[in-house]
């Protein structure tokens, strides 16, 4: 079998959950900058993650059918911000900063690390955190570092691949390979890859589906 397989497509029940969910009211509740901003853990929530420019912002609007709900900035690491948004009443989607910039103040970097160290081990309520991955580009050392994070936070973390119709087939394929070599190192990842595509919304509904029927 092979290791980190792709999700299977959802059946009809989460399917139909995962689209209700996101049919509902999707609600900007707040942008977080330290931890007692957070707000009160009751109920479910799925975390955002992927480095600077990777499509986290067009992913999070392809799943909510908002154009501009999260919104991304020009400049990699400008959004310093843990935004949080209400899916109905029933749970959080968490949008974290784009990591792996280069242009953002050392001292802004580091207390960014620190407020996502500590949301991370503290959230009783995160379920699992989704980690973007560029389909052109594969797993970069950033990304092993937020990775690793995760592994030492005990924070169940799945892969998403982004932007699969930049690519073809031959190179997707070589990049899941590549992909999948880098999460054999990793025991918080869950065994099972997502390949999404914002414009053609592939994976959409399967992503809705995993988050939909989370608890």
């Amino acid at each position: 079998m092979i290791p980190f397989p792709l999700t299977p497509e959802p059946e009809d029940d989460a399917r139909e959950a995962g689209r209700l969910l996101f049919a509902g009211p999707v609600d900007f509740v707040k942008g977080v900058v330290a931890m007692p901003g957070l707000p009160p853990p009751d109920r479910v929530e799925v975390c955002f993650a992927g480095r600077s420019n990777v499509g986290k912002s067009s992913l999070i609007n392809a799943l909510t059918g908002r154009k501009s709900l999260a919104r991304a900035s020009n400049t990699p690491g400008r959004t310093q911000e843990i935004n949080y948004f209400a899916l109905g009443a029933e749970k959080y989607l968490v949008d974290l900063p784009g990591y792996g910039y280069a242009e953002a103040p050392v001292a802004i970097v580091q207390k960014w690390q620190a407020l996502l160290k500590s949301y991370l081990a503290g959230r009783s309520t995160l379920r699992r955190a989704f980690v973007l991955i560029d389909t052109r580009h594969g797993v970069k050392k950033v990304d092993e570092e937020i990775m690793t994070l995760l592994d030492r936070s005990a924070v169940t973390f799945q892969t998403v691949l982004t932007k699969a119709d930049k690519v073809s087939r031959t190179d997707r394929e070589a990049t899941l390979d590549q992909v999948r070599g880098a999460l054999r190192r990793h025991p918080a990842a869950y065994p099972e890859l997502v390949v999404t595509s914002s414009e053609k919304g592939d994976g959409v509904e399967t992503l809705r589906a995993i988050i939909a029927t989370l608890d």
